[in-house]
């Protein structure tokens, strides 16, 4: 299963920017998409933002517009470039691999330990 390591997370005042990597290994994914999710405290797992294989993108509502995900398919590596970041982005971030099956979209990759944003207002 193909596993992930995720890092650039921090502290960041209101309106400033990060850049998260995450660089995935293991058995083949160079179709799959690779894509950054996001978990609050007290909320559910959401999509961030994916990509796929080449480079067609999907955004969240939240992101588009002040973030973007990009992918090296020659390193295993999607980043996010976070700009303009609010204090409701605080979340643990995380990223992973899948694909679509049947009409819905499965993760394939192991979960990592994501990298933790904090915007302070």
């Amino acid at each position: 299963q193909v596993e992930v390591v995720e890092s650039g997370g921090g502290v960041v005042q209101a309106g400033g920017s990060l850049r998260l990597s995450c660089t995935a290994y293991g058995p083949y994914f160079g179709d799959d998409y690779m894509g950054w999710y996001r978990q609050a405290p007290g909320k559910q797992r959401e999509l961030v933002a994916r990509i796929s294989s080449d480079r067609i993108t999907t955004y969240a509502n939240f992101a588009k517009g002040r973030f973007t995900i990009s992918r090296d398919n020659a390193k295993n590596t999607v980043i996010l470039q976070m700009n303009s970041l609010k204090s409701e982005d605080t979340a643990v971030y995380y990223c992973n691999v899948g694909n679509y099956h049947d009409g819905s979209f499965i993760i394939t990759g192991s979960w990592g330990q994501g990298t933790q944003v904090i915007v302070s207002s």
